[in-house]
């Protein structure tokens, strides 16, 4: 009988937990699924973690683990990753938006042949001012990144055991975990999941959230194309910037010497030039200590694939 582990994060949600807490255990309770409950509480002011630790005193199957301090959702996960002992494992937001009877339906689309699957909440009970951010941010990543789903931003989401083992996470990183798993060799798929209007309290994500999600992409995709090669990145930068400023400096000493011009006159463009092949030698340079800290440092090992792999 394999088991799911439900790594949920929990900030200031002390309505809707225990509540949260019956809905999957009457989603679960007549499967043939054993389950785990993981509340992370993130440094919350109110009384979550203390409830969450009553769930656990009455229910060997809760587990309640805080956080001093808010610490952010990647780090709830990346610690609930951790500890989750599950052949397969959830994620969800603990604001009850998230419906619990979908757990199975993912379930079932992971037994058929992927590794992970994100929930995509096609309809949502959300102001305008949420939605059409979310749209384009969703579009940005899915165009960068090469994955062809709706909804990086949804929380329901569900993965073998092997993904959440394999994946680290920090930051905001959270929101990339497709795009980390993908790195990896993982496939992904994404199934329409209910997005329910928010019962309790108000969102605790603002606009900055979309402005950080665009920096962590470019963390993203620079992480997953150029950490093992950073002079790839760095010398064609670095080797644009030299030629170019060689050209301009060349350009400005045939005017010199060919057809007698001053110097004074292309001062501004002589210093041009030199600042772009100094700057281009920094490039390069950087590039090469980049490559001597890969070589130095311990490379993860390759994920073992032993199971059929879906296309991504």
């Amino acid at each position: 009988m394999s088991l799911i582990s439900l790594v949920i994060p929990v900030y200031n949600e002390e309505e809707s937990i225990v509540e949260l807490y019956k809905e999957i255990s009457d989603a679960l309770e007549s499967s043939e699924h054993n389950f785990e409950i993981l509340f992370i509480d993130d440094g919350s002011q109110d009384k979550s973690l203390e409830l969450a630790q009553e769930l656990s005193e009455s229910d060997s199957r809760v587990i309640s683990i805080g956080f001093q301090r808010n610490q952010g959702k990647a780090a709830a996960f990346n610690i609930g990753f951790k500890r989750c002992k599950g052949d397969y494992v959830i994620t969800m937001d603990a604001d009850l938006q998230d419906n619990p009877a979908e757990i199975l339906d993912l379930i079932a689309v992971l037994d058929s042949g992927w590794d992970m699957v994100s929930g995509w909440k096609k309809v949502r009970h959300d102001p305008i001012s949420k939605r059409w951010p979310s749209k384009l941010y969703n579009f940005t990543v899915s165009k960068f990144s090469g994955i062809s789903i709706h909804d990086f931003n949804c929380g329901l989401k569900a993965y073998t055991s092997k993904v959440v083992k394999n994946v680290e996470l920090y930051g905001e990183l959270h929101r990339y975990i497709p795009v980390l798993a993908k790195q990896k060799g993982f496939s992904c798929t994404e199934k329409v999941v209910q997005h329910r209007a928010r019962k309790y309290g108000r969102t605790k994500y603002g606009l900055w959230r979309f402005f950080s999600g665009f920096f962590d992409l470019i963390t993203v995709v620079f992480l997953s194309k150029f950490i093992e090669k950073p002079l790839h990145l760095f010398g064609v930068l670095g080797m644009a910037s030299f030629f170019v400023g060689v050209l301009i400096d060349s350009y400005v000493l045939y005017l010199k010497f060919a057809l007698n011009a001053s110097f004074q006159t292309h001062m501004a463009l002589l210093l041009s030039g030199v600042l772009l092949i100094i700057v281009g030698v920094q490039f390069i340079s950087l590039g090469l200590l980049g490559e001597m800290i890969t070589l130095s440092r311990k490379r993860p090992d390759p994920v073992i694939k032993d199971r059929t792999h879906a296309d991504v």
